[in-house]
């Protein structure tokens, strides 16, 4: 982690909404989700915060040597998107503890707001949690 990664760092990230992040693409194996609306499924919609969070953290660390993932999740989801709109993500990075980054989002479609709230990621050594996920992997497999 570079020193540059300080409490105030800001964001801005936009995603035009394409038909395969809707509701019915989320679990395609799921009968119910193909009768729901095509709208931006919530799933997506955390994922894209993800990415927003990753993407304006990178050059403040050591990647991909190091990176982050997510480890808490608390965030509305105010509005329904459909395809063709574009969501603006808009984050702050409130504290650093540790390792521990908590970030602070609002999200909005050009029409509604579609979502506030936080998100966590934590700092990882990437060769040790992939080392420590194979091992996992290994003395469980999958039945």
């Amino acid at each position: 982690m570079k020193d540059s990664l300080k409490p105030g760092l800001t964001f801005e990230f936009k995603f035009k909404v394409p038909e395969s992040k809707t509701v019915p693409h989320l679990y395609p194996e799921s009968p119910e989700f193909q009768v729901m609306p095509r709208v931006l499924a919530t799933g997506f919609m955390v994922g894209l915060f993800e990415w927003a969070c990753i993407q304006a953290i990178n050059p403040h660390i050591d990647w991909p040597a190091e990176q982050t993932v997510g480890i808490q999740v608390n965030l509305s989801h105010l509005a329904a998107t459909p395809p063709g709109l574009t969501v603006t993500v808009k984050g702050k990075l409130e504290e650093v503890e540790g390792r521990k980054l908590s970030f602070s989002i609002v999200a909005d479609d050009g029409v509604d707001t579609i979502s506030e709230g936080r998100h966590d990621r934590f700092l990882i050594n990437a060769a040790k949690f992939n080392a420590k996920m194979a091992a996992k992997g290994e003395s469980h497999p999958a039945k």
